[in-house]
């Protein structure tokens, strides 16, 4: 230990660390969580289309409301 690090105990130390993979090959790494194409929360940003809702969906989605209600509810809420 240098004197510096002798006087001063909350000083910072850094260590290198050794790598995980086991070889050289990125291949390897392939199914291991190490990618980000294995992450299903990455994979949605490779979507190439518009998502279009079946018309299932679209039939249990309410109507929207009109400019004059939609008005009266941000009155009510901004009270």
């Amino acid at each position: 230990m240098s004197e510096t690090s002798k006087t001063n105990p909350t000083e910072q130390r850094f260590n290198i660390l050794p790598h995980p993979a086991k070889s050289n090959n990125p291949a390897d790494l392939v199914g291991t969580g190490a990618d980000l194409a294995s992450n299903p929360a990455v994979m949605a940003h490779h979507a190439r289309e518009p998502h279009i809702p079946s018309e299932e969906v679209l039939s249990k989605l309410e109507a929207p409301l009109s400019r004059e209600e939609l008005k009266k509810r941000s009155e009510e809420l901004n009270k």
